[in-house]
């Protein structure tokens, strides 16, 4: 299981609004090309968002699915890779004095990652966690701080 966490300058509700916009993951989520909205309302329960990775030349297209939401604290998905199976990832969002402190959980549930997950592929997925934290924390930093001027 990889576990990481990054102390973000901005509060909960600044966070949440980068996590509940379903077009911004290609922003922070780290070797994603592209995202786009899919079905139902992201982030609600069972709403899905597409997503590119690409792979040398090759596109692989995959979705995730919001299987748990408790704004702005919590926020479950399933990943879903295809032929590379399916993954865990739970962030949660917790208020830290005048900032937020958010913790990133993955681990693999079906596929290659889930029958070979190991101490080595947690390695990995600690490296892939430090930049996607430090992406995420880039792009809320840098968002609007009045949340009436976000869109």
């Amino acid at each position: 299981m990889a576990v990481r966490h990054q102390l973000i300058k901005r509060a909960p509700d600044a966070v949440w609004a980068i996590l509940a916009d379903g077009s911004r993951y290609a922003d922070w989520v780290v070797g994603t090309d592209d995202s786009w909205p899919d079905e139902g309302l992201w982030p609600a329960v069972g709403s899905t968002i597409g997503y590119t990775v690409r792979i040398g030349p090759w596109p692989l297209t995959g979705h995730t699915i919001v299987r748990r939401c408790d704004p702005p604290r919590e926020l479950e998905l399933e990943v879903d890779s295809g032929p590379l199976g399916t993954a865990r990832i739970a962030i949660d969002v917790r208020p830290w004095g005048e900032h937020s402190l958010v913790i990133v959980d993955e681990h693999p549930l079906t596929g290659p990652g889930g029958v070979l997950h190991n101490a080595v592929l947690d390695a990995f997925l600690q490296l892939r966690h430090r930049s996607m934290l430090s992406r995420l924390a880039t792009v809320v930093e840098n968002y609007p701080r009045d949340l009436s001027d976000m869109h």
